[in-house]
């Protein structure tokens, strides 16, 4: 489930409580958490709507000043159904301290190896991890579209993709782009020797 920086934000800081999304197939359930940028969001409960239902106030606790901005973005999307999404902040990213982990023993440089070799033996296209390192490290910050061309990738692979480098916390999301992690930075360091 994808979020807003800015609504992640207030979701964090206990002033977004809600979420809408238009889905074909329900994509969170009751219970599950949700890592983000900011830390961990719990789905605390879930219900099918109608546009017609939702109130200024459900759009001001999603994030919007108004239910008419919330449902004309809602209508934009695509066929599905609507779904209201309560939400709470539930605690910090657990992979913010791996992330930060700059020096790393020589277990765990090859528990990150194993786990990349997999990435890249199961992908479509064959070794993308170290690339696509390099590709980061080499442009810091570069909204995803304009790395994804320089990554000779399409922009949603590159973005899904991301997120599984950022999983193993060598990687950092920004607005706009990305940035290695000091894991990152350490491992692409450690094999290069």
């Amino acid at each position: 489930m994808l979020i807003k920086q800015k609504h992640l934000e207030g979701i964090k800081a206990g002033s977004i409580s809600l979420a809408f999304r238009k889905w074909k197939k329900l994509q969170v359930s009751a219970g599950g958490l949700v890592k983000t940028s900011v830390g961990v969001i719990r789905i605390v409960s879930i219900e099918k709507t109608d546009l017609d239902k939702i109130t200024d106030a459900d759009a001001q606790k999603a994030g919007f000043t108004a239910a008419q901005p919330l449902i004309q973005l809602l209508e934009s999307q695509k066929d599905g159904d609507i779904y209201k999404i309560e939400v709470v902040f539930d605690s910090e990213d657990p992979r913010v301290e791996l992330r930060e982990k700059a020096n790393i023993t020589e277990e765990e440089l090859e528990e990150l190896k194993l786990a990349l070799d997999n990435l890249d033996k199961f992908s479509k296209i064959g070794k993308w991890t170290t690339k696509t390192l390099i590709a980061i490290q080499e442009n810091p910050k570069l909204r995803a579209a304009d790395l994804a061309i320089k990554a000779k990738k399409e922009k949603e692979w590159l973005k899904l993709n991301i997120r599984k480098l950022k999983a193993l916390g060598l990687t950092i999301s920004h607005e706009p782009g990305y940035t290695l992690s000091p894991l990152g930075e350490e491992y692409l360091k450690l094999i290069s020797k």
